[in-house]
């Protein structure tokens, strides 16, 4: 199968060279069928070509407004729709629009089998003559037995320049169905077009229209608040709002050091000084560690949108439906760049990766390459924040230079971390750590890891609440007393992650 996901030619010109070279079977995917049309409708009038659409509804018939003949309500049936295209004599393209279901393997239609076959019989015809078809779909259900005459070209999204004529449809119509005067700074106009990235064109229109209805003008805030919507609802993908910064974040002192560093880096600045965009980070560590944290607070101090992708979500039940899912999520991730995206707790997400040809026919295994490859091949900037406890689940390919900038091993806190943890837990819920006596609770709190700490000091106050009193040393020290950290639980798991990571990660602190 010929795959066209990105192209330096526009989309109309890709379209119009694929058609000039006569390439016979074209399959676009893409959610707006819109802004497709609109691009066969400019290759269809340069080649002086007749463009018919089809759909289970309407049947063939022309997509320039002229009346449909009667007799092509028959082609309701893709077979004799199928019949018809091989029997015309036009100079013609013609649009199959969400003939996936027919085309589906997996869950094969009851004419999936003669379709396919009469696909291939008029593959050759279409070859030899001045005719082209094109499949568009929001899904990728590409026949394997196609494979070597299918060419996909993915326009799931709009690009820069279809955003700005967006932009332009809704600010004309506001300037003269509204009567709202809006002069836009070159400054302002990159602003919301950037808010807009990783929406198709009709959900940007709509956010542009939003905004002016609510503020009367064009608020980048808004905006995102919509695109928020709209990746949640993705299911796969979800957005965070990170209020952590790395100043609630004790201790770690040189990866902190290491994300300084590259604060920038995304920047045109350092692309012209020559630095490429940071892959990744691969946080290993003891459970309650704060490696969930860091990656909320890399988010807040680069200003980035952060992105979680649900491993559990991409599993889908329906076979087949994981790839799609992964490869949705990644083009979405991808579509918001540059961003932060955040894969939580990667050991439990590709647990059964070793029995995964076993237990579910290689789908984790496929969805795990898959995401390998992006993680290797990308070129749009997502910073990819993988958080894991045990190294033992994870494939050696995961690993490797290359995959991640830098791995990176969270440890338990010593003391003088211990302290600066107290003291963020106790300033955040309005109790000066000045008051308290840190250096023994630090002591007193060895073994005990960042999430421990701060249980300790809600128990504490959950004691002191009880007995009419405000929070005192005492009340976390028999907090802590009461505990018994994962660091005895678990003494041999953390030797042994201890162990392997000193000869295969950088420490933190």
């Amino acid at each position: 199968m010929t795959s066209i996901a990105v192209s330096a030619l526009p989309r109309a010109e890709e379209l119009d060279l694929l058609i000039r070279a006569k390439y016979p079977l074209l399959y676009v995917i893409a959610w707006e069928e819109r802004r497709v049309e609109q691009l066969l409708r400019q290759v269809a009038a340069q080649r002086r070509k007749v463009l018919y659409g089809w759909t289970i509804t309407d049947g063939l018939h022309p997509l320039d407004g002229s009346l449909r003949p009667e007799s092509d309500d028959l082609t309701r049936d893709p077979l004799h729709a199928l019949e018809e295209i091989a029997a015309s004599r036009e100079a013609a393209i013609f649009v199959l629009k969400d003939f996936h279901p027919y085309l589906d393997a997996y869950h094969p239609h009851p004419q999936r089998a003669i379709i396919v076959r009469k696909l291939r019989d008029i593959l050759n015809h279409l070859k030899e003559s001045r005719k082209t078809l094109v499949m568009l779909s929001p899904l990728l259900h590409a026949p394997p037995e196609l494979e070597k005459d299918i060419t996909v070209l993915d326009y799931a999204l709009p690009t820069a320049e279809e955003l700005a004529a967006s932009l332009e449809r809704v600010v004309r119509s506001a300037q003269e169905l509204g009567g709202i005067r809006l002069r836009l700074t070159p400054e302002e106009r990159e602003k919301i077009l950037n808010a807009a990235r990783g929406l198709t064109c009709t959900e940007a229109e709509n956010a542009f229209a939003k905004s002016l209805v609510l503020r009367r003008a064009l608020d980048a805030e808004v905006i995102v608040a919509e695109k928020k919507q709209i990746i949640r609802r993705s299911q796969v993908l979800e957005y965070f709002d990170a209020q952590e910064d790395l100043s609630l974040v004790g201790g770690m002192a040189l990866l902190k050091e290491w994300l300084a560093k590259r604060a920038l880096a995304f920047s045109e600045r350092a692309r012209q000084f020559g630095l490429p965009e940071p892959k990744g980070l691969l946080l290993l560590g003891v459970q309650g560690a704060g490696k969930s944290l860091v990656a909320k607070a890399i988010a807040r101090q680069w200003q980035l949108p952060l992105l979680r992708l649900d491993l559990g979500r991409v599993f889908s039940q329906m076979v087949g439906s994981s790839e799609q899912n992964i490869r949705n999520a990644l083009r979405l991730a991808e579509s918001v760049a540059p961003c932060i995206l955040w894969l939580d707790e990667l050991d439990k997400g590709l647990s059964g990766l070793a029995s995964s040809h076993i237990s579910d026919a290689g789908t984790s295994a496929r969805v795990f390459g898959s995401f390998l490859t992006w993680m290797q091949e990308k070129t749009a900037p997502v910073f990819v924040v993988a958080t894991a406890n045990d190294i033992a689940t994870l494939p050696p390919e995961a690993l490797r230079k290359g995959r991640f900038d830098e791995i990176f091993f969270l440890d338990l806190p010593n003391r003088a971390e211990r302290s600066e943890i107290f003291a963020i837990h106790l300033a955040k819920r309005g109790r000066p750590p000045r008051r308290f006596d840190v250096e023994t609770l630090a002591r007193r709190s060895e073994g005990y890891s960042g999430a421990e700490i701060e249980q300790a000091v809600i128990s504490g106050l959950y004691d002191a609440f009880e007995a009419g009193h405000d929070l005192s040393t005492e009340d976390i020290l028999h907090a802590l007393g009461e505990t018994v950290p994962l660091s005895q639980t678990m003494e041999a798991h953390i030797t042994a992650l201890r162990r392997w990571a000193r000869t295969h990660a950088r420490p933190a602190s």
